[in-house]
């Protein structure tokens, strides 16, 4: 029996789409991960938890028996707290742990014998059947209820089942037991005269076999109401490591911030819609001439290292990652809401890619690497956003302001700077209030030029390499 076995209830459905079967299996793998999580947790707790309940029932136990052979009892209570150690050392976060069920086993067990065989420094000679007069089945309930913390529901029901067996034997036990008090019994038959069920009340030999078969009825329906309550907790577990892991990927293209405006609204990237956008494109220059005759593996640290750096600053300044382009990338600002300083972020962002640029260059000197030259193309105006595909979707920016963005990055070769920003987007930046002097201050305005797919000419900004970076 596992005790996390609710994983497998996660369906898979035969003939699925590709991507669908890869999602399921991913969320599966997140379920499997946060359950494990919670039976690691919950493992402590249940420890904890029973620890706590020793030694409250160690204080309460000689209030209510004050007698010396009470302290038998409260010695055996270290015997459930070494198991319950025991259990925190062998318990297992995932799969089958015979050795932590058998464990379970031997706390039932030592509860039903601590129940059932009279205590041995008792002075007092009751007859087999007197105990269970003392109600010591309730505390059953606790081991049941520390279970519900740590374990599927499959094992809270197999603990149901396990006590219920375990009593069945303890009565039966007390029942073969030689009878001992035949004249104690004859004398309350006596006193109660004719009324058989006062007998059978008061009868100290009496085991009572219906009160037994209720406790473990009652216990039984207990037992299953918790497993029920267990399933639903780990149901509502699941359903939670889906929604962090779809938050996972949103951190991936969307700032932190936007990541939470997007958990507090329902679908709201399937929104079609028209809005201004800053676009920012980055890329290396000349990296095929770079990557010839190097090592892969030289060629994928150094894409590693430079889109780490321009991702961070994407999403320092409140943008999103649109997509990897090989060796460049694409960045959005003002997607999917609109923002007060969409153009200055993007303008910002762009002169803290220079500067990370040129500390990752001194890096790369000090190894003996020559330098990765940027360039960048930024440009502001009217997108259109929204999901497109049908099974495998992808949120898109698109139209004649993406186009532009991109067509700006490639004239920084034919104005041998590091950036071309259109005068929208520096006129936009300006209008917003948000930037300082500094933004501005290396950046050149040139003439108005043509851009292939644009109809009329576009005023633009340049600025140049090694010119420092604002703070």
């Amino acid at each position: 029996m596992s005790v996390l076995a609710d994983t497998s209830e996660i369906p898979v459905s035969r003939g699925a789409p590709v991507e669908r079967t890869d999602a399921r299996q991913a969320t599966l793998k997140f379920a499997e991960a946060a359950l494990a999580d919670s039976k690691r947790e919950g493992l402590l707790l249940a420890v904890r938890a029973r620890w706590v309940a020793l030694a409250v029932t160690a204080v309460t136990l000689p209030i209510i028996n004050p007698n010396w052979e009470v302290l038998y009892y409260v010695g055996m209570l270290s015997l459930f707290a070494v198991i319950g150690w025991a259990q925190l050392k062998v318990g297992k976060t995932t799969g089958r742990s015979r050795p932590e069920l058998f464990l379970m086993f031997c706390d039932l067990a030592l509860l039903t014998f601590l129940s059932v065989v009279p205590n041995p420094w008792s002075t007092v000679n009751w007859p087999p059947a007197m105990q269970f007069r003392f109600d010591t089945f309730i505390y059953f309930f606790i081991f049941l209820a520390t279970a519900t913390l740590a374990y599927s529901w499959r094992t809270v029901v197999a603990m149901g089942a396990w006590t219920s067996a375990l009593w069945v034997v303890a009565v039966t036990w007390v029942y073969l037991q030689p009878e001992t008090h035949a004249a104690l019994s004859e004398r309350v038959r006596a006193a109660t005269d004719s009324d058989i069920r006062l007998f059978e009340i008061i009868d100290p030999a009496a085991i009572g076999v219906g009160g037994r078969f209720q406790e473990i009825t009652v216990f039984m329906i207990v037992a299953m109401i918790l497993a029920l309550a267990a399933r639903r907790s780990n149901a509502l577990l699941i359903s939670h490591a889906g929604i962090e892991r779809e938050r996972t990927n949103l951190a991936r293209y969307f700032s932190p911030n936007v990541v939470e405006e997007l958990s507090k609204n329902d679908e709201p990237l399937k929104q079609v819609r028209t809005q201004d956008v800053a676009v920012l494109f980055a890329d290396i220059v000349g990296f095929t001439a770079y990557a010839d005759g190097r090592s892969p593996t030289e060629v994928i640290g150094t894409l590693r290292r430079f889109h780490e750096r321009m991702e961070r600053e994407v999403f320092r300044h409140e943008g999103t990652l649109d997509k990897y382009l090989g060796d460049g990338l694409m960045a959005t600002f003002g997607t999917p809401f609109t923002g007060e300083c969409d153009a200055g972020n993007a303008l910002r962002c762009a002169q803290a890619m220079m500067g990370s640029m040129d500390e990752l260059n001194l890096e790369r000197k000090h190894r003996g690497e020559p330098p990765i030259q940027l360039s960048l193309g930024l440009h502001y105006g009217p997108v259109v956003l929204g999901d497109i595909g049908l099974n495998r979707l992808e949120f898109a920016v698109i139209g004649t302001t993406v186009n532009a963005a991109s067509r700006l990055e490639s004239l920084t070769r034919e104005f041998g700077c590091a950036m071309v920003a259109s005068h929208d987007l520096v006129q936009r930046a300006r209008a917003e209030g948000k930037c300082e002097n500094a933004d501005f201050m290396h950046l050149v305005e040139k003439p108005a030029c043509a851009v292939r797919g644009i109809e009329q000419p576009v005023a633009i900004w340049t600025r140049a390499n090694g010119a420092p970076s604002p703070a």
